[in-house]
């Protein structure tokens, strides 16, 4: 398995934004072939280093997970309406 894991700090934490963010990720559930699993969580402790939004996205390779970055609905649909509510992202990608 290949796992692609991105933090999220949005610009607008509150929590009808957190849910906006939530659903726009989890939307991607059966339109991406190549996606294998997908779980997006809120944060719910808000620390001072606490990112607001965690998605865990599951692939069978990294090749899947690079034709998943291009694919036209995550790009067009989700990263066209989320990246604008962001204030940074963090990833880490790797095999277990």
């Amino acid at each position: 398995m290949f796992y692609h894991v991105v933090l999220f700090k949005l610009k607008d934490n509150s929590p009808e934004n957190m849910d906006k963010a939530r659903n726009i990720l989890s939307s991607m559930e059966g339109k991406i072939p190549q996606l294998k699993g997908l779980t997006v969580g809120k944060d719910e402790l808000f620390t001072e280093r606490s990112y607001d939004i965690c998605l865990i996205t599951t692939f069978d390779s990294k090749e899947d997970m690079d034709a998943y970055q291009v694919h036209e609905y995550h790009v067009n649909e989700v990263l066209a309406n989320l990246r604008p509510m962001l204030e940074a992202s963090k990833a880490c990608d790797f095999t277990a």
